[in-house]
């Protein structure tokens, strides 16, 4: 079965401590993730979240791989949206790697599923998400792009 998959890579200005707060934190993920956080004990086995400002659960899945400051593996089913929730669950890899001063973040989004829509989807979010993390963590401002 082919796959679709979706890999977007930064370089931010920061140091592995605060990116990793940035990603796990629920405060700091408000800043930049449009009002939306993630919430999760961060354990390996663990659920995982992505609620909205208003209080609706937009993803969940489960923490399948942890790294402090390294790497973060997600399984990742949409709710927000039926046509994506039908889709079923999405595979999110965050790899975290220091060169020099600098963090290159590395996100690999896939699914099992040939032209999957969820990817498509998260093909114009993750941009949108990490441009915000990025201004962020290196000005202390993020984007204004409002809320979901």
């Amino acid at each position: 079965m082919s796959k679709s998959s979706f890999v977007y890579v930064t370089y931010i200005r920061t140091t592995p401590a605060k990116l990793w707060q940035a990603l796990t934190d629920p405060e700091m993920n408000k800043k930049y993730w449009l009002g939306a956080h993630q919430e999760s004990d961060w354990e390996v086995g663990s659920p995982w979240k992505i609620v909205l400002a208003d209080g609706r659960i937009a993803d969940e899945g489960e923490v399948i791989e942890i790294e402090p400051e390294k790497k973060l593996v997600l399984k990742w089913t949409n709710l927000f949206k039926p046509e994506m929730t039908a889709e079923g669950e999405t595979r999110m890899e965050c790899t975290m790697e220091q060169m020099g001063e600098t963090m290159k973040l590395t996100i690999l989004h896939e699914m099992n599923r040939p032209n999957s829509i969820v990817i498509g989807a998260v093909g114009s979010g993750w941009p949108m998400i990490l441009a915000g993390l990025k201004s962020l963590l290196e000005t202390g401002e993020s984007l204004d792009m409002g809320q979901v």
